[in-house]
């Protein structure tokens, strides 16, 4: 796990930071998740495989929107601590 620089909890609770990490940290696993899916999309499409394709296209949207919505928390967050 990364850490954390020491400007991350200024002016903030423990409890507050670590909601925030907690989220960025959702946001990231749902961006690499959907990173995956994209690719894996992509080499179903090179192989022919249309119906493999969108349906891990598919899922990459779902996890991009998860993702966008765990960083729009973590923002909201974050900026809470100021």
């Amino acid at each position: 796990m990364a850490s954390w620089p020491t400007w991350f909890a200024l002016g903030a609770n423990d409890e507050e930071t670590t909601l925030a990490r907690d989220e960025h940290n959702k946001a990231a696993e749902h961006h690499e998740t959907a990173a995956k899916a994209h690719r894996s999309a992509a080499e179903h499409h090179g192989k022919g495989d249309h119906t493999k394709g969108k349906e891990h296209a598919s899922a990459a949207k779902q996890h991009s929107q998860t993702a966008n919505q765990h960083s729009d928390q973590a923002h909201s967050k974050s900026q809470q601590q100021k």
